[in-house]
């Protein structure tokens, strides 16, 4: 299993861009662009407080397990 962000699917459904939703979480964009591309390695615990915080979501909404592609 792998932790993939699911950042992508909530902002496009809710029409937010990346540099709005990093304004709203005051965060710096590169850190939601990484998130919103699943090109993050490391989940930083302030950077997904601050995400689910500003979007009113839980963390199993932003962060969700799959299985891997074989």
């Amino acid at each position: 299993m792998r932790v993939k962000s699911n950042l992508k699917n909530i902002l496009d459904r809710r029409g937010i861009s990346i540099r709005e939703c990093a304004r709203m979480a005051d965060l710096p964009v590169e850190t939601v662009r990484r998130l919103y591309n699943d090109e993050t390695k490391q989940y930083q615990r302030d950077s997904i407080g601050a995400l689910c915080e500003a979007l009113d979501v839980e963390i199993s909404d932003l962060l969700v397990l799959e299985k891997p592609p074989k």
